[in-house]
């Protein structure tokens, strides 16, 4: 579910594929809009009136020029389109976004893990010198796809991770810089080691335990239901970058402690117990 973005930092040109930096930063207005219309919007209708979405997002503490500053970035990205209800001034996703909301829905939830029969995707791209910012724009998107880094130019990724590459590239106008193949590992050496090279899993590693840190004892059945909501939108606010960080390798080709199951256990606890009641509060702000 993450939003368009053209100035995010360049990965390496070789070596693994850098994930963010782990350190725990209170979560952007910005970004909690994302995951509120991930979350709940689009079961509230796919629009909502300002006065709304600066109610909502005020049981989180986000103070009301925090979120109006907030919806004019996402507005001029191209995430939110303003469009008006029954004279309610509003906003709802663009067609661009609700392809963003739908690609990280299946990161978000689905939990996939590829298989080794499955084979890879790999992304060889060509970008004149005289076009650089879109050189550094492809390697960001490819990174935040979870795509490592086999060799300059060279990437790979499960293959379920293809048609999200493509709608990414697409999105972001690349597509043309860009051939995509079907592979197979055929080569001799370790492939366990060889993933270890492509990806920084150190780092996945390490943004998993920081979300475990964050979450492990947060209250299942709060008194209130604006408390639901709001804790439940925190939890997917860090969660929905872990998803992307991690290209969801077989299970063979990640290390013995792998962080990645023990984080999700809580992250779909959350989803049980929170987000329904979180859902039928929302619902109610915006219907009263």
């Amino acid at each position: 579910m993450s939003a368009p973005s053209k100035t995010d930092a360049t990965p390496a040109e070789t070596g693994p594929a850098p994930a963010e930096a782990t350190v725990r930063k209170a979560p952007t207005p910005r970004s909690l809009i994302v995951s509120f219309f991930g979350a709940y919007g689009r079961e509230l209708g796919g629009w909502i009136a300002v006065a709304d979405l600066l109610a909502l997002l005020g049981d989180l503490g986000v103070d009301a020029p925090a979120v109006r500053s907030a919806v004019s970035r996402q507005k001029q990205r191209g995430f939110l389109q303003a469009r008006q209800a029954a004279g309610v001034a509003g906003y709802s996703p663009s067609a661009e976004a609700e392809q963003i909301l739908a690609d990280g829905d299946r990161r978000i939830h689905l939990q996939q893990n590829a298989k080794l029969a499955d084979g890879w995707v790999l992304a060889v791209f060509s970008v004149p010198e005289s076009e650089r910012h879109r050189r550094h724009l492809l390697r960001s998107g490819l990174s935040r796809l979870g795509f490592g880094t086999t060799a300059p130019g060279v990437w790979i990724a499960p293959a379920h991770l293809a048609d999200e590459a493509r709608h990414t590239l697409e999105r972001l106008d690349l597509a043309g810089y860009v051939d995509l193949f079907h592979a197979d590992y055929l080569a001799y050496a370790d492939l366990r080691e060889a993933a270890a090279r492509w990806w920084d899993l150190g780092a996945v590693q390490a943004g998993y335990a920081d979300f475990s840190a964050q979450f492990l004892e947060t209250e299942t059945d709060p008194a209130e239901d604006s408390e639901a909501f709001a804790t439940y939108l925190l939890a997917v606010d860090a969660w929905r970058r872990m998803p992307h960080r991690d290209p969801g390798l077989p299970p063979e080709l990640l290390p013995d402690d792998w962080q990645g199951v023990r984080a999700a256990d809580i992250f779909f606890g959350l989803h049980d117990s929170l987000r329904e009641r979180g859902l039928d509060y929302a619902r109610r702000v915006v219907e009263r």
